[in-house]
């Protein structure tokens, strides 16, 4: 299975990179499935039901939120009626949706995905992300009910990310972490048979800091006051993430690639042959 993990999306410029790309890269890749975080996608600060539908229209199969899952109030009840909508499993236990959902993949393939917050430097506490992300295995076991299991583990800290990836590792097909807009250079396979990256980065305007026009951050980190909210840049952006084939017979990863495309982190992507 050809799977790409595509990490948030921030604003204008990351949705309208999806919209433009998104459809191509699934013929040119031969893409089994598409999941992508959109949980910056609305002004930087969530996702609304209007843009996740655009996300979805323009070739996602599904879409992870995170830490600002429900900023846009409509989210409360568009998760509930779009299934293609995977909330953090450990939000809260009475949060709307699901944080877990197994997906028809084509050719009667089942892929898992899941998606669970960090505890480290997050500013408020979310429930273990670890037993979280157990019990959810033990439903789905890999090669069993699900063919393939996608983990986004939504976190500020690094090394909790790779303590997730080798807790999953030969129990999840990939597991790439988000939050953090930047991303990081060890895509690998995990010895147990897990693609995995610490952070696959975000779909946004890498002219930025962090996906935000660079004024109001500058200001705030060398006066210590901020003057305006801070505002998504508009410039073309990068789409970054994650791309992993897996074997259809064990659920696990045997290529992974990291994923650049178009605006000022341009790369190849993904051979297929």
């Amino acid at each position: 299975m050809r799977i790409l993990f595509l990490g948030d999306v921030v604003g204008r410029a990351g949705r309208a990179a999806i919209s433009e790309r998104l459809k191509g890269l699934r013929k040119d890749w031969r893409l089994d499935f598409i999941i992508v975080n959109g949980e910056n996608a609305t002004n930087g600060a969530g996702l609304n039901a209007a843009h996740a539908k655009g996300i979805l229209d323009a070739g996602a199969d599904c879409i992870t939120l995170g830490d600002h899952a429900f900023d846009q109030r409509d989210m409360l009840t568009f998760c509930e009626q779009e299934p293609r909508i995977v909330r953090p499993l450990n939000f809260a236990k009475n949060a709307p949706g699901k944080g877990a959902r197994l997906f028809d993949a084509g050719r009667g393939r089942k892929i898992l995905v899941m998606q669970v917050l960090g505890q480290v430097f997050m500013k408020r506490p979310f429930d273990d992300p670890f037993s979280a992300v157990e019990a959810e295995l033990k439903k789905y076991p890999l090669g069993g009910v699900a063919n393939a299991i996608m983990v986004d583990v939504h976190c500020e800290a690094t090394s909790e990310k790779m303590a997730m990836g080798h807790w999953c590792d030969g129990r999840a097909s990939m597991v790439a972490g988000t939050h953090t807009h930047v991303p990081t250079g060890d895509a690998q396979i995990l010895p147990k048979g897990t693609g995995f990256q610490s952070d696959a980065g975000m779909c946004g305007d890498y002219n930025s800091v962090i996906g935000m026009d660079k004024e109001e951050p500058l200001r705030r980190f060398i006066t210590g006051m901020g003057k305006g909210r801070f505002i998504p840049a508009k410039d073309e952006a990068t789409l970054s993430g994650l791309y992993v084939e897996t074997d259809d017979k064990t659920g696990k990863a045997i290529d992974v690639q990291m994923v650049r495309v178009g605006g000022r982190l341009q790369q190849s992507g993904p051979e297929v042959i």
